[in-house]
C-alpha cells in the first residue's frame, strides 16, 4: 500500500516537472525568436532590411523548429514556415511594406502558440 502511493506521487511529480520543464523550453525558443522577429520588423518597418536579415531569421527559426517538433504540432510549425518564407521573399523583391504585414502576423503568431501549449485550465479543460 504504502509503495503504491509512493509510485503515485513519483510519478505525479515527475510529470509535473516534466510540464513546467516543456512550457519553460517552448517559451524560451519562442522568446528568442520573437526578438529576432521584432529586430527584422523594426529594419523593414525603416526599409534597411535586406533579404540576408530575413534568412537570417529563417535560419533561427530552423534551428528552433528541429527542436521543438517534439512540443509543438508540425502544423502550428509549417504555418510559421509559410509566413516567414512569403517575408523573405518580399524582402528579396523589395516589397517592404507587403513584408512588414508577414512580419507582424509572424510576431502574433510567435507570442500566442506558446500560450496555446502551456498549463493553463482552459488549455487542460
Amino acid at each position: 500500500m504504502v509503495k503504491a502511493i509512493v509510485y503515485t506521487l513519483t510519478a505525479i511529480a515527475l510529470c509535473v516537472g516534466l510540464f513546467i520543464f516543456t512550457q519553460w523550453y517552448v517559451s524560451t525558443q519562442f522568446g528568442e525568436f520573437s526578438d529576432a522577429l521584432e529586430t527584422l520588423y523594426t529594419k523593414v518597418e525603416t526599409k534597411t532590411a535586406s533579404a540576408e536579415d530575413g534568412y537570417a531569421v529563417r535560419t533561427l527559426w530552423n534551428d528552433k523548429k528541429s527542436k521543438l517538433h517534439v512540443f509543438v504540432p508540425h502544423n502550428d510549425i509549417s504555418y510559421i514556415d509559410y509566413w516567414l518564407n512569403e517575408a523573405c521573399g518580399l524582402l528579396y523583391n523589395g516589397e517592404y511594406e507587403l513584408a512588414l504585414g508577414k512580419v507582424e502576423v509572424l510576431k502574433e503568431i510567435a507570442k500566442a502558440l506558446p500560450d496555446a501549449y502551456s498549463v493553463k485550465f482552459e488549455n487542460i479543460f
